[in-house]
């Protein structure tokens, strides 16, 4: 099943597709919200949920802007793909920087 498709089928037979995008912002600043909590309870059901609650918000936002996210992760991996680096402190630090 293609969850994306559904997402976005979703989306367009609630109006959601033409409604304003500042909402949609607003909705994944609540979600990460979330998502933190839940991380920092540890409570993995609701970070689990919010990631997803999360990659809901984001599909219908890019729709909103006219492109899909399939769009923004191919751009985001195209970008990293070759990218080399190291690990400080937990965090990836790319060559170069």
């Amino acid at each position: 099943m293609n969850y994306t498709k559904s997402i976005e089928a979703w989306a367009i037979a609630r109006g959601l597709d033409t409604a304003e995008p500042d909402k949609q912002l607003i909705k994944l600043m609540e979600e990460l919200g979330e998502l933190s909590e839940g991380f920092n309870k540890q409570r993995r059901e609701q970070v689990i949920d919010s990631l997803g609650d999360m990659y809901v918000v984001m599909t219908i936002f890019a729709m909103q802007n006219g492109f899909s996210i399939e769009d923004a992760i191919k751009e985001a991996y195209m970008t990293i793909k070759d990218r080399t680096g190291k690990i400080v402190d937990g965090v990836f630090i790319k060559t170069g920087d």
